[in-house]
């Protein structure tokens, strides 16, 4: 397995969990909440890319 597709996983299961998302989901507006799952998976997606292209 690459090492930009184990630290993609590996960021992901921390970063993007349901406990997460519903403690969030308490303080945080409905849209906000989404914005900031967007953000966050295509930020994992970017890191997963660059590292396997440096890799």
């Amino acid at each position: 397995m690459s090492i930009g597709s184990l630290s993609a996983f590996m960021t992901a299961t921390v970063a993007l969990s349901l406990p997460k998302a519903l403690i969030l989901k308490k303080v945080m507006k409905w849209q906000l909440l989404v914005a900031f799952f967007g953000i966050t998976i295509v930020g994992i997606m970017i890191i997963g890319y660059l590292f396997n292209f440096v890799g």
